[in-house]
């Protein structure tokens, strides 16, 4: 992503596997471009839980000869930007909480919409809270139930949740993993060569420790994993199943392009979005580029649509981490300048067609669009394989304030002269649907509606803090 978009958590769980440690280690270190934040391992030994964690990237948070060494059946992994919560080693996942159903390990991706009032009326209560995380509310909610098993618990408890995530919860009864109703945030199962079974936010980490795909984690579903197999349960009523609305970014951006996001293929869907683009927005140019890395396949279904040649106009220094990890805007735009350069013997004297998957803030576009023309590009045409992005998220992707989208605040041509380039176009909503296809997905950011309602903010209290009207849940 070219234009600090944020991203939002990796989770991944194995049960049955005496290798627990070091498979959830590299299968969580597969997920690294989902947070860069913090990492860290939870491994269930003869009963007790360990965790270790620390800030910054799995390499730096953790050793992989320390993870090896350790002895456990059960692992859980989790690497995390902080969408909710700040960014400190409090807030690090997996949490360890101590509970009448004896330790657990919960990870989290995704986020909460109705975090803050949870969280009140579980302080009211009596919940002392550890960090500042919503991960922490599901927990505390656990902790309150009155039902015997932990299985149990969560299927009370997870109705009470609202927006888009997907949980692992490791204890000594089992792995347990659910997926929000209207599955925003992905979550697939797996099978490993030794019998271990794998939960992990994306493939890739299942190709990453051998395991085979065995199906998605159905939105509204609870998954129990333990030594007796595997037992599937809805925690919402199927009368009021509502519809599916995947992340679409988990396709344009998020996800791995050798994963696949709801059984398609990222890469040739990114390919196919390329493709419509060129379709409704073609520009008179001699050579396609894309934005490493994210924006490559788009470019390349462009250019073969459009007729052009794909090149690497682009090239990205893989030693930089992700410009949008960066703490403040100022921080961002300096990693900009050392994460990517321009091939001059690509681009110079050529009119460029630059391809990215989406434009939300504009401030890295612009260094792009500048740098091609300082290595002797004489047009640049910006594409972009998305919508305008002109609505904030509210379920896992750090764009919670309105006023920071670049589309939202200006027309088209003012962007593109702000961004510098000598034409600007979007993909359409109709073509992002009929590149994604038929399965279900959230749109909101480019104005296709929540699906999650959002809470109805009450008169600000004396102190400023704003809460809302929410069913109690004692």
């Amino acid at each position: 992503m070219s234009d600090e978009l944020r991203e939002e958590c990796g989770v991944f769980g194995i049960w049955g596997d005496m290798e627990s440690a070091l498979k959830a280690y590299w299968g969580t270190f597969s997920m690294q471009h989902r947070g860069q934040e913090s990492a860290g391992i939870a491994v269930l030994d003869r009963g007790d839980i360990s965790v270790h964690k620390g800030m910054g990237l799995m390499t730096e948070a953790l050793q992989v000869e320390t993870e090896v060494l350790r002895p456990g059946h059960a692992a859980l992994g989790h690497v995390r930007y902080s969408t909710s919560g700040e960014s400190s080693l409090v807030n690090a996942q997996p949490l360890l909480m101590r509970t009448r159903f004896g330790s657990l390990a919960l990870a989290h991706n995704g986020n909460l919409v109705n975090a803050a009032e949870l969280r009140e009326q579980l302080a009211q209560s009596g919940s002392i809270f550890q960090g500042t995380s919503d991960s922490e509310v599901l927990a505390h909610i656990l902790a309150k139930s009155t039902e015997e098993h932990l299985f149990e618990a969560l299927l009370a408890s997870l109705p009470k949740l609202k927006g888009g995530f997907a949980f692992a919860v490791l204890s000594r009864e089992g792995l347990f993993a659910a997926r929000d109703p209207h599955g925003i945030r992905p979550l697939v199962l797996g099978r490993t060569p030794d019998g271990g079974t794998v939960i992990a936010s994306e493939t890739c980490a299942l190709d990453t420790t051998k395991a085979n795909w065995l199906r998605d984690v159905e939105p509204g579903e609870l998954v129990a994993i333990n030594d007796q197999g595997m037992s599937f349960q809805p925690f919402i009523s199927q009368d009021d199943q509502p519809r599916r609305a995947l992340c679409s970014f988990e396709t344009i951006y998020f996800a791995r392009p050798d994963s696949q996001i709801d059984g398609q293929s990222t890469h040739l869907s990114r390919r196919q979005l390329g493709r419509r683009l060129a379709v409704e927005a073609p520009a008179e140019a001699d050579v396609v580029i894309g934005v490493p890395d994210s924006s490559l396949p788009a470019a390349m279904g462009y250019a073969e649509a459009a007729g052009l040649p794909f090149d690497f106009g682009l090239v990205k220094n893989r030693y930089i981490a992700r410009t949008f990890i960066a703490p403040n805007q100022s921080a961002r735009e300096s990693s900009v300048q050392q994460k990517l350069s321009a091939v001059h013997e690509v681009v110079a004297g050529k009119r460029v067609v630059l391809v990215d998957d989406s434009l939300v803030r504009g401030t890295t576009v612009r260094r792009l669009v500048s740098l091609l023309r300082q290595a002797g590009a004489q047009e640049v045409h910006m594409r972009i394989a998305s919508p305008p992005y002109r609505e904030p998220c509210h379920y896992g992707i750090d764009t919670s304030r309105a006023g920071e989208l670049a589309a939202r605040s200006m027309s088209l041509d003012e962007l593109r002269i702000s961004v510098g380039a000598d034409s600007l176009a979007y993909l359409s909503l109709q073509g992002l649907e009929a590149g994604l296809g038929p399965q279900g997905w959230c749109m909101a950011c480019f104005g296709a509606g929540y699906p999650v309602p959002l809470p109805v903010p009450m008169k600000p209290d004396k102190e400023g803090i704003q809460f809302v009207k929410t069913p109690d849940i004692s």
